[in-house]
C-alpha cells in the first residue's frame, strides 16, 4: 500500500505504526504490521467509560493516570530501544486522547512522532472505499466449477507458475462451500477480512489479468 490515506505520507516514511487501542480492538482490525502498544487495557478503557457517562471529570482524571503509568511501562519496555531518529506513527480509536498522549511523550522525548488524523476511523473508511474503487480498475480472470472439480489446486498453480491471482479463501482462512473451516484456524473478523483483501487489492497490477476462484457471497463468516 504505497499511501495509507489521501494526503498522508508514505507508509515508508514511519519506523513503526503503533495502534494504542485496547488488545481486542487491535485484535478486531488494524493496521497492517502495526505494533499493539495499549494505553488502556480491555479492563480500563471500560472502568473509564463506565465512569465518564457518571462522572466525565473523574473519569478524565482516571484516564490520565492510566495511561501515563501504561505509557511509562511501554517507555521502559517496548520502546526501551528505539533510537533517537525513530520516526512512529501513532493511532487509536478516533485520533483522540490515547494517540494524542503517547504522541506527545515520544516528541518530548525526541522521536519524530506523528498522529494519525481521525484514528481508525479514518483508515477503516479509506478500507471501504478502495474495496469499491480497486476492482473497477482490475481485469478478472474467474475460475469456476463444481465443488471438488480442483479450482483451489488451479489458482495454487497458477501463482506458482507466475500468474496473478486473489486467493480469497486464504483470506478468509477458509475452504469455503463444502469444505468448510480450516481446522484450528480462526477465521478473521469482518473488518480484518476487509483490511488484508483491500491491501492485497491495492498491490495487484491493474496491466494483468487476475485469476481469482468463483465464490459464494460469504466465505464461512465474512463476506466477499
Amino acid at each position: 500500500m504505497k499511501h495509507l490515506l489521501a494526503g498522508l505520507d508514505r507508509l515508508d516514511d514511519f519506523d513503526d505504526i503503533i495502534d494504542v487501542r485496547t488488545p481486542l480492538e487491535y485484535a478486531d482490525d488494524h493496521i497492517p504490521g502495526a505494533l499493539n502498544a495499549p494505553v488502556f487495557s480491555n479492563e480500563e478503557r471500560a472502568r473509564v467509560g463506565t465512569l465518564y457517562r457518571q462522572a466525565p471529570f473523574e473519569a478524565t482524571r482516571l484516564g490520565a493516570a492510566l495511561a501515563a503509568r501504561n505509557i511509562a511501562n511501554h517507555l521502559d519496555t517496548t520502546f526501551a530501544g528505539r533510537p533517537q531518529s525513530w520516526r512512529p506513527l501513532v493511532y487509536c480509536w478516533r485520533g483522540g486522547k490515547r494517540s494524542g498522549s503517547m504522541t506527545v511523550m515520544f516528541n518530548m522525548i525526541g522521536w519524530r512522532a506523528r498522529q494519525l488524523d481521525g484514528g481508525y476511523k479514518t483508515y477503516r473508511r479509506a478500507t471501504l472505499e478502495a474495496l469499491d474503487a480497486l476492482p473497477a480498475g482490475l481485469r478478472f480472470v474467474v475460475l469456476t466449477g463444481p465443488t471438488g472439480s480442483g479450482k483451489t489446486r488451479l489458482l495454487h498453480a497458477l501463482a506458482q507458475a507466475g500468474a496473478q491471482t486473489l486467493d480469497l479463501e486464504a483470506l478468509a482462512a477458509h475452504r469455503g462451500s463444502l469444505l468448510g473451516a480450516r481446522p484450528g484456524v480462526p477465521q478473521p473478523t469482518q473488518k480484518g477480512f476487509d483490511t488484508q483483501l483491500a491491501a492485497r487489492l491495492r498491490a495487484l497490477d491493474a496491466a494483468r489479468p487476475v485469476f481469482v476462484e468463483a465464490e459464494s457471497r460469504k466465505i464461512g463468516a465474512v463476506a466477499t
